[in-house]
């Protein structure tokens, strides 16, 4: 159980529970209505009261958010998972290259789901927040409820949740800092690729070159929007696909799958406002590019929570 309690303050007496519900708990009207149905879903000092009820200065709100019926569908897995960060409500792990986080058959039983489900037992929910290709190393945020991944989602994308990547692009990207603004939308056919097009959706990514060495160079990229395979295709619009890329023309000499990796992740915790910041070290396929063309990895900040 994932219980929120707040004591109302001398300012708030007199409102209704459901305006607290909404504005201290962040709780969406479709989550209040489930909520309240549930047997001791939401309390006033410990008793069941309905939402209309006005509440006074000193009394203590308290809601389950908790799923009401939490499973994780994927199959068991012994697989071990770098696990960064974990509370009761959420979890960052640094996730390996070649492994899905969740769903499709060709991925088998050796995805972040499978894993999770093994390490927390079916009956665990598991709501992954920001997800990574299954080439894409680094860290990942899944939420333990669906109460926090709601929260989550709506920070992603925001300085509230910042997420930064180290990546290899073929050619010397210039400028040396710079903000890429183009369109995305899904190519038409099968093969999940996706294309810079006018008639697409808004996306930006930030990026800053770290340095350039044998052809490559090596960034430091933020991305703004979240669309599907984002970074990867603004960079080869550009004419500078990511190292390892076949799908977006990238050669496979110096790495074997895209050179991309989740490096570190700042998020303020959705419900005790503490600011959570860690950071992925370079994977050993990524450390070996960086030193066969002879730049040095970049350095980052040790875990944090």
């Amino acid at each position: 159980m994932r219980l929120l309690e707040h004591t109302v303050t001398a300012e708030q007496d007199g409102r209704t529970v459901e305006s607290l519900l909404k504005r201290e708990f962040h709780m969406a009207p479709s989550l209040i209505a489930r909520v309240k149905l549930r047997d001791g879903g939401i309390t006033l000092n410990g008793a069941p009261v309905h939402t209309n009820i006005r509440v006074r200065a000193g009394e203590v709100l308290a809601a389950d958010v908790s799923d009401i019926d939490p499973c994780n569908p994927a199959r068991p897995a012994d697989i071990p998972l770098d696990i960064v960060y974990e509370d009761e409500d959420l979890t960052i792990i640094n996730k390996p290259a070649g492994m899905a986080v969740h769903g499709a058959p060709e991925c088998g039983a050796d995805t972040v789901a499978n894993a999770l489900a093994a390490l927390w037992g079916r009956d665990a929910a598991f709501h992954p927040v920001n997800r990574l290709d299954r080439g894409t190393s680094g860290l990942m945020t899944a939420a333990k409820s669906s109460y926090i991944h709601d929260r989550l989602r709506r920070m992603l994308h925001t300085d509230a949740f910042r997420r930064e990547y180290i990546a290899a692009a073929e050619g010397h990207v210039e400028p040396p800092r710079g903000i890429i603004e183009l369109p995305i939308a899904a190519e038409a056919g099968e093969g999940g690729r996706r294309q810079a097009a006018p008639d697409g959706l808004p996306c930006r990514t930030d990026y800053e070159a770290l340095d350039f060495a044998g052809g490559v160079t090596l960034l430091r990229v933020t991305p703004i929007t979240g669309r599907t395979h984002q970074i990867r295709v603004h960079f080869s619009a550009l004419g500078h696909p990511l190292c390892g890329d076949e799908l977006y023309g990238g050669g496979t000499s110096l790495i074997s799958r895209p050179a991309l990796h989740s490096a570190r992740i700042v998020l303020t915790h959705p419900v005790t406002g503490r600011v959570i910041d860690v950071s992925a070290p370079l994977p050993e396929d990524m450390l070996s590019l960086a030193e066969t063309l002879g730049f040095q990895a970049p350095e980052r900040p040790g875990r944090k929570g």
